[in-house]
């Protein structure tokens, strides 16, 4: 037995639980002892897709044992009930995505909130991860971030997302696919302008792993004169502190916020406290923090003397 069959061998197969479990995003040398184990020793596999199931076991030189069944974005709401079933007598569900970790961007969601609602127990074998990569790789502030997912396919629903998203402070990652790259760089000047730093991120941990770094109007010209091939993450740096409050709405007054109150309570049948916590929760200020309500008090006990 080799030193990696020696750790396999040595992993915790939890019974009468489900395990979500990262694959490698492009180099098979990520896939960690856990998820070999897993893979040959779990009773059920749910996979997102089969084929490509296979092939990973194929190079891991892996051999499944357990029942594999598909579950992907159009089942893994009607299959998660059966396969839960399953773990309550004892089995092992194993929960693989095509690649990274399951429920990110992936199926899994479906089978973590059913478990949890029936009281069975989930835990994660954790592993290779795009939005993480990109992330450390971009050179762009990593203590705070948001991840935004794949940006939206239609230009009108782009372009207000990107908005949305104007006063954001933190890191913003996104998903992005060739054939749509130059569209959205071209809404990503328009809404951000040139100069916010990013990183273009593509075939990660592959052979070809490129990181592009610059401007969004520098990375832009990148993907006009060289187009990007596969998968690829976009990390955005967060918008600066005047960037944030020229795109913040308008900051209501306390003023503002006292006749709101008032409203609220007349219109609603409140007592005036409890509109008043109400109409600050809904207003924060640029920062993000609210209010302070006794200063709205003090103005509608003014308004009303």
């Amino acid at each position: 037995m080799d030193s990696a069959d020696a750790r396999a061998a040595a992993v915790n197969i939890p019974a009468g639980t489900v395990v979500l479990a990262a694959t490698p995003i492009g180099n098979i040398g990520d896939a960690s002892a856990r998820l070999v184990a897993l893979l040959e020793r779990a009773d059920i596999v749910a996979a997102e897709d089969t084929r490509r199931l296979y092939d990973l076991a194929r190079r891991l030189g892996v051999y499944v044992t357990g029942r594999v069944v598909a579950y992907h974005d159009h089942n893994e709401r009607s299959k998660a009930d059966g396969l839960l079933d399953r773990v309550e007598t004892g089995a092992t569900v194993l929960v693989v995505s095509d690649a990274g970790m399951p429920t990110i961007n992936d199926p899994g969601l479906a089978i973590v909130r059913r478990a949890i609602e029936r009281g069975l127990p989930v835990t994660c074998a954790p592993g290779p991860s795009a939005v993480l990569d990109a992330l450390a790789l971009s050179g762009l502030p990593t203590d705070r971030f948001c991840y935004e997912g794949f940006l939206p396919r239609k230009h009108s629903e782009r372009v207000q997302a990107l908005r949305a998203l104007l006063p954001e402070r933190r890191t913003i990652v996104f998903y992005e696919t060739p054939h749509r790259i130059a569209d959205s760089m071209d809404d990503l000047l328009d809404a951000f302008g040139p100069n916010r730093p990013m990183a273009l991120c593509r075939e990660l941990t592959k052979d070809y792993e490129q990181i592009r770094r610059g401007s969004i109007s520098e990375i832009r010209q990148s993907v006009i004169d060289d187009p990007p091939r596969g998968e690829m993450v976009l990390v955005i740096g967060g918008a600066s502190n005047e960037e944030a409050e020229a795109a913040a709405p308008n900051t209501l007054s306390v003023e503002d916020l006292a006749v709101l109150a008032i409203d609220r309570a007349l219109e609603d049948g409140l007592r005036i406290k409890d509109a008043i916590a109400q109409v600050v929760q809904e207003h924060p200020l640029p920062d993000g923090s609210l209010a302070n309500r006794k200063q709205v008090y003090s103005a509608v006990l003014a308004m009303k003397s």
